[in-house]
């Protein structure tokens, strides 16, 4: 999530993140947020043309297995084949999500800037020779996560809660009436179950905490997991992805997490750079793909 919110907690953990040239290999200062899976391996899927300015914000997946990349600097999502060239530019403002949708189309946050104003979310044709980005929805403080559900309704996460659009772009407000999420950043549905990451959740609460709500029943969130980086530092959650029905989930300090949706038991699968997204790899059924605040995008292939 790229917000002013985001800002904040670099400063704060700011001490325990250093650059991979200080340390020689990308290392992430203090132990990792909990006890490790296992050794992870992890290799450069694509690489960063422009530290920074590439920022990797967030991506999808096409129905042909190609990655859509959210570059939130350049105001683009990129389309790279599976050998990780580049094919494809479209413009969209300050880019989060990206979401295949029911209908084949790719729906794309914009606005995911404290500088944007008010944003939404467009969609576009990915096999279009040209694609060309419509407004699907608008009116929204700073949409950033987003995730489709089997029946079709799109769940956003934007500053001011968790939205859920029926497929004609108009809002649930049943849903929104009954929900309420503080802080909520990334969001992944799985069966009835919608997993969001929060941070800054209530006055004085934790950042890094992993709720779940039901579908049916939203009106009660309950806590999954919440965590933590250096001692009692708090650790800042990002997006999140559901892959055999277990949850990833990716951290500020650079931590991707292994999460048991069913007892909430959580161990650190790699710690690298400040990781923003999460998808499973289409390239790779043992692999996950990472997004980065570098930009870089990694494959990493958790033990187990």
């Amino acid at each position: 999530m790229l917000s002013f919110r985001r800002c904040v907690v670099r400063v704060v953990v700011g001490a325990a993140v250093v650059s991979s040239a200080s340390l020689g290999s990308g290392a992430v200062v203090g132990a990792a947020p909990l006890s490790s899976c296992g050794q992870a391996r992890q290799d450069v899927a694509i690489s960063s043309s422009v530290p920074l300015l590439d920022w990797s914000e967030n991506f999808g997946i096409d129905a042909q297995g190609d990655l859509w990349v959210s570059r939130v600097m350049r105001g683009e999502v990129q389309r790279y084949d599976r050998e990780g060239r580049l094919t494809a530019t479209v413009a969209v403002p300050s880019p989060g999500a990206v979401r295949l949708g029911p209908d084949g189309l790719l729906y794309v946050v914009t606005g995911n800037s404290p500088l944007a104003g008010s944003g939404g979310i467009v969609r576009f044709d990915p096999a279009a020779a040209n694609p060309n980005p419509v407004a699907f929805a608008i009116g929204f403080p700073q949409p950033n996560g987003a995730a489709f559900d089997a029946d079709g309704y799109l769940y956003v996460t934007t500053a001011n809660g968790l939205h859920r659009l029926r497929r004609d772009g108009s809002e649930d407000m049943d849903w929104w009436t009954a929900v309420s999420v503080d802080g909520p950043n990334g969001v992944a549905v799985s069966g009835d179950s919608v997993y969001v990451t929060a941070n800054f959740v209530g006055a004085g609460g934790p950042v890094g905490r992993v709720l779940r709500l039901s579908r049916t029943h939203p009106g009660a969130a309950t806590t999954l997991a919440d965590l933590t980086s250096v001692g009692t530092l708090p650790d800042f959650v990002d997006d999140l992805v559901v892959r055999d029905g277990v949850l990833y989930v990716t951290t500020l300090a650079g931590h991707l997490v292994r999460v048991d949706p069913n007892t909430g038991a959580a161990c650190t699968i790699v710690s690298t750079q400040p990781l923003t997204a999460v998808v499973a790899d289409p390239a790779d059924p043992s692999a996950l793909l990472a997004g980065s605040e570098e930009g870089t995008v990694l494959r990493i292939r958790p033990v187990g």
